[in-house]
């Protein structure tokens, strides 16, 4: 028997105060890391925002098997938002649809979540009508044409179900006492709100695809409001894809119990409590990129530098700076990249790495320099 067949669904119950410690020490880390960016300048703070809605964006398609651009992420979110950044790059419309998701999710949190506007997220997530090669319904309920909603592993004719969904001919009813509940103005803490729309939502699986990151946009949508600001400072996504199988095998348990969801409540928060401990690492990198750039602007960089300084700076950077890595970065000469790090080198704003020859590259100063 899955979850919603059990005679009590959709009435979840918890232990209260076996979950007491965890909510509490999680929304005094929510405090307390909210006090430190409301600390920052609005500059910094919108900074970190753009880091974390990045990261919330990429890691949510990666807990998928999707993998999206970071940089067409981050440049499509500073558009939306009019960030100035530089190297804007143009960003394709699976990158836009889900950003335009996420976004709505969080800037506009305090609106109400209706059919309409699940639709949309999902029509923003689907532009071209098909998951992969195949066509779905896009924009609305998944139909009984569609067959059974299951999720399965393993080779062909071995395969194993970890969950089946409610049938589509239960969609409709499912989904209108959802938003229903979730639109209550009711005492749930906002947080265990989070966690329990997570998990409903997940497992009335209303979409043929896609319903993993609608998910998460409403879980987060959920935290805005626990946080009661549009800013993001910390990524739960992030901390899932992180924890991926932990996720997954969670679910699965739960989708075989009975409507007491006090195991992945707690689950749910100590994820959450890491997510947060995770983003003062963000912090921290926000922190030192800005007292970076309070050097460097002592004497301004060319356009070029700046561009170069500022790839090296972004989270998914690999590896070192060499002179054929800058041309083709910066879209320049071999000899002009070599100018232009000989300049950031007798700066100290680039650090030779040992080696030569060859393998000569070079790093920008880290907190320990």
């Amino acid at each position: 028997m899955w979850i919603h067949e059990h005679q009590d669904w959709p009435d979840f119950t918890w232990d209260a105060e076996a979950l007491a410690s965890k909510l509490a020490d999680t929304r005094h880390r929510q405090g307390r890391l909210l006090g430190r960016m409301e600390s920052l300048g609005f500059e910094l703070k919108r900074e970190a925002s753009l880091s974390t809605l990045t990261n919330d964006v990429v890691k949510s398609s990666a807990i998928e098997g999707e993998n999206l651009n970071p940089e067409e992420v981050r440049s499509s979110i500073a558009r939306r938002l009019g960030i100035d950044i530089a190297g804007l790059i143009p960003a394709s419309r699976d990158v836009e649809g889900i950003v335009e998701m996420m976004l709505d999710a969080t800037q506009q949190f305090s609106k109400h979540l209706t059919k309409d506007r699940l639709f949309g997220w999902h029509a923003a997530l689907f532009p071209t009508g098909r998951s992969g090669m195949h066509k779905i319904t896009v924009g609305g309920w998944r139909t009984i044409d569609a067959g059974p909603m299951q999720v399965i592993s393993g080779p062909i004719g071995k395969e194993k179900v970890h969950f089946e969904a409610p049938s589509a001919d239960r969609l409709e009813k499912e989904m209108q006492v959802f938003l229903k509940w979730f639109g209550n103005g009711d005492d749930i803490d906002p947080v265990i709100k989070a966690g329990i729309a997570h998990l409903w939502f997940v497992t009335i699986h209303p979409f043929e695809d896609g319903n993993g990151r609608i998910a998460r946009a409403i879980g987060d949508m959920a935290l805005a409001r626990a946080d009661d600001t549009q800013d993001r400072f910390y990524s739960l996504s992030s901390q899932i894809e992180a924890e991926r199988k932990h996720y997954y095998d969670q679910l699965e348990k739960q989708q075989r119990a009975t409507p007491d969801i006090t195991e992945w409540l707690a689950w749910f928060l100590d994820c959450l409590g890491r997510a947060i401990s995770s983003a003062e690492t963000t912090l921290g990198n926000v922190l030192f990129k800005a007292q970076l750039w309070v050097t460097i602007n002592q004497k301004p960089v060319n356009d070029r530098q700046r561009l170069i300084i500022n790839r090296i700076l972004e989270d998914d950077f690999e590896g070192f700076m060499n002179t054929s890595k800058y041309a083709k970065l910066a879209k320049c000469s071999n000899d002009t990249a070599l100018r232009d790090i000989q300049e950031l080198k007798e700066r100290g704003i680039f650090i030779q790495n040992p080696g030569g020859g060859r393998s000569t590259s070079y790093r920008l100063p880290d907190r320990e320099d």
